[in-house]
């Protein structure tokens, strides 16, 4: 097997050589070929009304192949069915669009992925100037099955600039400060989902002591809802609140109210993620030359461009228009962050945390049940 991704890495270094001579082209036309008469390529994709629409169109428009759209979160329940699915024999998906913490542990170690390294063909994608990373970002560690596409800032606090005023908070830790007991918002992190995520980040960068001390000592407000911690900032019911969503307090902002996103503050390590960004093919895929057009497409300027845009996310592509992201949204070059979306992470080190992150939840209820 080794000996086999080892000669898959040599011709993908030779790729780009052979793509800039022409001899790329006729592949992909008789690629194109095959996948018309194929019809269509199934996708599993974020359940979002904007890349429902817009992807299969642009798709259908580039190549005149349809694109069936199966809107599901893949860390929500996704990925278990669609293994359930393949071992009563259904075949239904061709490539995937999805976060990576299923992927890592859910249906990479079931060996239901194909190398999809290999069946990249455009000369623009293969092309390492045009990647911010100075190269295509395989997560996985053979570098042949999950390819990334986005890396965004995520905010660390939202503020209410009309209640809290310039320099009262100057670093991530001000929020400790007994002067904000009671006016924090946080997702709720007891339950799996980003209210456990944002509060495993903290643990992984301040330890055990930090996470006390805010999530009890502060008496923060706790919520699953977006618009609620929106709603509670906007208003300044909760004027602080803690990881929120970046997009809905953008939102606000744009709307004149005197809310304000934070991304990179001092006293803390900036957090990056991939959110939806990554592109899987399965094996056995029912439409395998569509599959193969999709993922290269995907990955080029139009079919990132569109992607991109339909999330509110930073792709990774550097010869794109940037302009509908906030600057704070976009990650500086050559930082140091702490990415959510590391595979090491993901696989090594999120259970541990979260399983702690559970433990220190339950102190916090214990605290606050009635007569204790």
């Amino acid at each position: 097997m080794l000996a086999v991704l080892q000669l898959l890495s040599l011709l993908y270094l030779a790729a780009p050589l052979w793509a800039q001579d022409g001899g790329w082209q006729k592949e992909w036309n008789d690629l194109v070929g095959r996948a018309k008469q194929e019809g269509k390529v199934t996708v599993l994709a974020p359940p979002d009304p904007e890349a429902r629409v817009s992807l299969p169109a642009k798709f259908k428009e580039r190549f005149g192949i349809d694109m069936e759209y199966l809107g599901a979160s893949f860390g929500g329940g996704a990925a278990r069915k669609l293994l359930m699915e393949r071992r009563a024999g259904l075949y239904q998906i061709d490539v995937v669009l999805g976060g990576v913490d299923s992927v890592t542990t859910v249906t990479f170690p079931e060996k239901v992925h194909d190398p999809l390294r290999p069946l990249l063909i455009l000369p623009e994608v293969l092309d390492p100037s045009k990647w911010k990373e100075g190269k295509l970002w395989f997560m996985d560690p053979p570098q042949q099955y999950v390819l990334r596409l986005f890396n965004n800032l995520t905010t660390v606090l939202g503020v209410n600039t009309a209640q809290v005023k310039p320099g009262e908070i100057q670093s991530f830790k001000d929020i400790l400060n007994p002067k904000w007991k009671g006016k924090l918002s946080v997702y709720d992190a007891s339950v799996v989902g980003k209210g456990a995520g944002f509060a495993a980040y903290l643990l992984d960068v301040f330890g055990e002591e930090f996470v006390r001390r805010l999530y009890i000592g502060q008496q923060p407000a706790v919520s699953r809802d977006d618009r609620q911690i929106t709603d509670w900032l906007a208003r300044g019911t909760y004027p602080i609140a803690v990881g929120p969503s970046p997009d809905p307090v953008e939102r606000l902002r744009k709307d004149g109210l005197p809310v304000l996103a934070l991304a990179e503050m001092p006293g803390i390590t900036a957090k990056t993620n991939g959110a939806e960004g990554f592109v899987m093919l399965m094996n056995k895929p029912p439409h395998p030359n569509a599959a193969r057009v999709f993922v290269n497409w995907i990955a080029s300027r139009e079919g990132l461009g569109a992607y991109a845009r339909s999330q509110l996310a930073v792709p990774l592509r550097n010869d794109l228009d940037e302009s509908y992201l906030p600057s704070w949204r976009i990650p500086r070059p050559r930082t140091n962050y702490w990415d959510s979306s590391s595979w090491e992470y993901n696989v090594t080190r999120k259970q541990l945390l979260m399983d702690r992150v559970r433990a220190l939840m339950k102190e916090r209820a214990d605290v606050r049940r009635p007569g204790q």
